[in-house]
């Protein structure tokens, strides 16, 4: 088992920094099957699309001043590693797509935020 963690997950919002509790990111090629009529009756191939970053965020709900989310445009997340070492990923230009809650019995309440990222850094 590795000793080498995540650290610290950080969202900036308009200069406001965000503590995040977890992050899912999906990427998505966009490449589509072109389907051509043609003698083999199989598809001829495949064509270049537009990739695609979707994140699954979790914030806990704050006491007090909650930020607007649905005005949520130009966001950057970051997370860092723990030890120093390692890589650090983020992604900008963070636009909210879907606003969800989650309530436990235990634990913190937390928003369930979809988003979308337009750039992806690994550095």
């Amino acid at each position: 088992m590795s000793d080498k963690y995540v650290g610290a997950i950080v969202m900036d919002l308009n200069g406001t920094d965000i503590e995040v509790a977890s992050v899912d990111h999906q990427f998505t090629t966009g490449r589509v099957v072109v389907k051509t009529m043609n003698r083999t009756g199989q598809a001829a191939g495949t064509a270049k699309g537009i990739a695609d970053h979707t994140l699954r965020v979790s914030v806990p709900i704050p006491k007090t001043s909650e930020p607007n989310w649905s005005a949520v445009l130009d966001a950057k997340i970051t997370m860092e590693p723990g030890d120093g070492g390692g890589q650090r990923e983020t992604w900008t230009g963070v636009f909210l797509i879907s606003i969800g809650s989650k309530y436990q019995v235990e634990g913190e309440a937390m928003r369930d935020l979809e988003m979308g990222a337009l750039n992806y850094y690994a550095e």
